[in-house]
């Protein structure tokens, strides 16, 4: 079954530039058989690079901690470099009525 997935993350380093570039292809590759997409803001503040990554889409994780555990597994040492805080939401399909009627079985 397939969840709403919503994930935020900010990515830090000394500025060399190139960075939200160096995101997009981190998170192609770590989300390449997931169905998310993301949008990437990228600032400049004293010498730093801050890339804020807004990961969305269908995913087959029901819970934060198993798409935590996802990223562990997958994600390369850059990622790990970079990465200075998140937020996880998962929303879980559920079977049954929509307020229309239409009942999901």
């Amino acid at each position: 079954m397939h969840n709403e997935t919503y994930l935020d993350f900010c990515f830090i380093r000394p500025e060399t530039g190139e960075f939200k570039t160096e995101i997009d292809q981190m998170l192609s590759k770590l989300f390449s058989k997931v169905n998310l997409n993301w949008y990437l803001e990228e600032k400049t503040a004293d010498g730093a690079e801050i890339v804020v990554a807004e990961v969305k889409g269908m995913s087959s994780w029901s819970s934060e901690e198993e798409t935590i555990e996802f990223i562990e597994e997958h994600a390369g040492e850059k990622f790990w470099e970079y990465v200075q805080g998140y937020k996880l939401f998962i929303y879980p399909a559920k079977r049954g009525c929509k307020s229309s009627g239409a009942c999901n079985h």
